[in-house]
């Protein structure tokens, strides 16, 4: 590819970006002053909405506070302006392709507020988006999950900032026994929850209705919701659960550093590689020194106080929160994580077990690869059902056989317009694809969408502001959406035009269903 050219094309991309945002200021002014539980913010005011940045939910997490559950907001006097993003929480390269990599800071427990009411007592639903980045990376300012075209349809929308990497998720026996709860990581989660608190006592005075929010998530941002259904921590705080593309259901005898003890032993190692041995030489550590290498300390961890069980286990027992349920993934979800040109049949396994480690032969051959161009299918195929589709189907099942409420379910499958020669090139319905159409947000990327992306961008932001208003996506005007059920197993196709099928890529997700059994009844081996 011409770098000039791939420039270019990112240039363009960025550039859309900015003229959406000049755009949404061109007529801006300062919006109606709110009163929230630690003082008077103002905001800005444009196109029939206000807008609220940068609103602390939760103390800075720095010096002593760091790897500590987040404390509360010390109170201001007078009016505290809240029209500028603040900074990501510190971080490494950026959660999606081609995105600006954003200014960061330890300093960034902060939520950002679009809302089209007028008075506090129009009692909208609300929508707390929950960014993806395999937590590691990530913001709650991308432009891409700015809210203001659902909001335009009816609903109040949060973006909420996460503590991410090592000073989001480590785990330490020092920690452990620091805390009153004996447990430690997970405080990227925790910050979750503290801003759903805030969202919970705050959010009427915006206009909104604490007793109709909905989380929602992608990639790590839906791993998040899928932990935040099985967290006794987050019970009431939300009424509705979107989940695109990530969940967390797979056997734990296949991810054993998700224990607590584990974790605290890999948390050892992690102190150790940075010259640290205790917890008070670590917190006097520059916090871009605890980012530079994670040393995998970027997951989620089973102890006893956020997430005491995981959330397969949760689900099956009928202990998760149970609430209306929307989630789904993508048709080529790994063509925007692998390169798979050179792929030949020859070096297929081998390639394989370098990615992801030694599978089962009966997983091998759910994916013929007899020749090249199989080969170079059949890993995408695999990576997609692995990291993706398999944890949908299993969420929506868990759901559909124990919960009381339904579960709407989807295959994203339109192929956006990336342009050849871009980063995005020939990633067609891929892993972060769903987001253009879900925001309606098109006009941010000067493509050739067609009459076609921006009816499919009407009708998913459409459902997806039903489902947060009643806890059903159908609607005036819109497909008819059947809710998901083990019996029936319909799901919503999205592309040009929206059809019903049945679980796509089914042969090989039950191939690894069968295999998860299988592992489940094995005991854990030692790490």
């Amino acid at each position: 590819m011409n770098p000039k050219k791939k420039d270019t094309l990112q240039n363009q991309w960025k550039l859309g970006c900015l003229l959406a945002a000049a755009a949404s200021l061109a007529t801006a002014g300062i919006a109606q002053s709110v009163l929230t539980e630690s003082g008077t913010i103002s905001g800005v005011s444009g196109n029939g909405l206000n807008v609220y940045k940068g609103v602390p939910f939760a103390a800075p997490p720095i010096g002593d506070l760091r790897w500590r559950p987040p404390t509360p907001v010390a109170p201001w006097t007078g009016t505290r302006k809240a029209d500028a993003f603040p900074p990501a929480c510190m971080q490494v390269g950026v959660s999606m392709p081609g995105e600006t990599p954003p200014a960061v800071s330890e300093d960034c427990l902060y939520l950002n507020i679009w809302t089209p009411a007028k008075t506090a007592q129009e009692h909208l639903p609300v929508i707390v988006w929950i960014y993806g980045g395999g937590y590691i990376n990530g913001s709650a300012s991308m432009p891409l999950y700015w809210g203001d075209k659902l909001a335009r349809k009816g609903v109040i929308i949060v973006t909420i900032a996460y503590r991410l990497g090592p000073l989001g998720f480590l785990a330490l026996s020092e920690l452990t026994r620091e805390s009153p709860h004996h447990s430690s990581g997970n405080y990227g989660l925790l910050d979750q929850i503290a801003a759903l608190e805030w969202v919970h006592r705050n959010i009427a005075a915006f206009g909104g209705d604490p007793k109709c929010v909905t989380i929602a998530g992608q990639s790590s941002g839906s791993i998040s919701v899928s932990i935040l259904m099985a967290s006794p921590l987050a019970k009431g705080l939300f009424q509705r659960a979107i989940g695109e593309s990530g969940g967390l259901f797979e056997p734990l005898q296949l991810g054993p550093q998700f224990l607590l003890a584990n974790a605290e032993r890999d948390g050892e190692k992690y102190a150790a590689s940075l010259s640290a041995p205790s917890l008070k030489e670590l917190r006097r550590l520059p916090a871009s020194q605890l980012t530079g290498n994670a040393g995998g300390i970027v997951h989620a961890v089973i102890e006893p106080y956020v997430l005491p069980a995981s959330p397969y286990e949760t689900f099956a027992s009928g202990q998760q929160n149970d609430v209306p349920l929307l989630i789904g993934s993508n048709a080529d979800e790994a063509r925007a994580m692998l390169n798979v040109s050179h792929e030949t049949a020859a070096s297929f396994s081998s390639d394989l077990e370098r990615s992801v480690g030694q599978l089962p032969p009966a997983l091998i051959a759910a994916y013929p690869h007899a020749t090249d161009e199989e080969a170079q299918r059949a890993q995408l195929g695999l990576e997609r059902d692995l990291r993706f589709g398999w944890d949908m189907w299993a969420w929506a099942r868990l759901q559909a056989g124990i919960g009381k409420h339904p579960v709407f379910y989807y295959s994203f499958r339109q192929q956006p317009p990336f342009p050849t020669g871009s980063i995005y090139a020939g990633w067609g319905a891929s892993h972060y694809a769903e987001l253009w159409y879900v925001f309606d947000h098109l006009d941010q990327s000067p493509w050739n969408w067609t009459a076609g992306d921006r009816r499919l961008a009407d009708e998913m932001s459409s459902y997806w502001v039903n489902f947060a208003r009643s806890g059903n996506p159908n609607g005036p005007d819109l497909p008819l959406w059947p809710a998901f059920t083990n019996a029936g197993g319909k799901v919503q196709y999205f592309a040009d035009p929206i059809t019903v099928g049945g679980v796509a890529n089914i042969n090989g997700l039950t191939v690894f269903d069968s295999v998860y059994a299988t592992v489940r009844g094995k005991p854990f081996a030692a790490q």
